[in-house]
């Protein structure tokens, strides 16, 4: 696990771009392509303005780049709430990159036949691997962190955390709202993942998470830990606040 500390929001958002570009640079040439599962929330909106730029937008080969998603509220793509409308706006339909490529969960269809749908694709993106594998291996991983533990929307003591025969399953949040989701084994399955983290409000969930406090099962992000690839979280200093010296260093 790797801790990268920005100055503020604006900071950690250009530190973002830049290596999503080198990531998407260095997938495309070792494999013939960049298969990423994007996230929602504010903290990526800025990573993904950023990359409706020039300045990044002309680094990524965006016809070799796979779009997906982490999770899905299961709204319309319309929808304010949407994560697939909220990164269509903020970049994808200002890049070139082919309508193929992107592959949105499907909210708005009832969720079980929605989570199942997805699983299938996820299933057909393991079987182009070479050899092909039964979990899929992202190049990236994008993750956030809510108030209380959560990731992707995997929450604190859902049974979703527990599935390790789906790659895409139906779950709830703590208010009851319908949610899609990858489950852990996928994520743990990435070359790389990142989470994107900032302002106070996350400071004291940050610390309990890397400096491992409680169980993931009470904690969900505490539980990603990648098996064969590279965890690093992007942090501004406010979310990095109530971190160690130790966890600092």
């Amino acid at each position: 696990m790797s801790i990268e500390i920005l100055p503020d929001a604006d900071a950690l958002a250009l530190r973002a771009a830049d290596l999503f570009a080198l990531a998407a640079q260095e997938a495309a040439a070792a494999r013939g392509r960049f298969a990423v599962a994007l996230s929602g929330g504010e903290t990526p909106r800025a990573l993904y303005r950023l990359l409706a730029r020039q300045q990044f937008s002309q680094k990524v080969p965006w016809r070799r780049v796979q779009l997906y998603w982490g999770d899905e509220r299961c709204v319309p793509p319309g929808d304010a709430a949407s994560n697939y409308g909220m990164a269509h706006a903020a970049f994808i339909k200002h890049v070139p990159i082919p309508a193929e490529n992107v592959h949105r969960m499907r909210g708005e269809d009832e969720p079980e036949v929605a989570a199942q749908a997805y699983d299938t694709d996820l299933r057909a993106l393991a079987a182009q691997s070479r050899p092909a594998v039964d979990v899929p291996v992202f190049d990236l991983v994008l993750l956030g962190l809510g108030t209380d533990g959560h990731t992707a929307s995997l929450f604190p003591h859902s049974e979703a955390l527990a599935v390790d025969d789906r790659l895409a399953v139906a779950t709830q949040s703590p208010d009851g709202s319908p949610r899609l989701t990858i489950t852990a084994p996928v994520i743990n399955a990435a070359r790389r993942v990142w989470f994107l983290v900032s302002g106070a409000g996350k400071a004291g969930m940050v610390a309990e998470v890397i400096e491992g406090l409680r169980a993931p099962i009470a904690v969900p992000a505490q539980g990603v830990a990648p098996a064969h690839g590279t965890l690093t979280w992007l942090l501004d200093e406010a979310a990095a606040a109530e971190l160690s010296a130790a966890a600092r260093a």
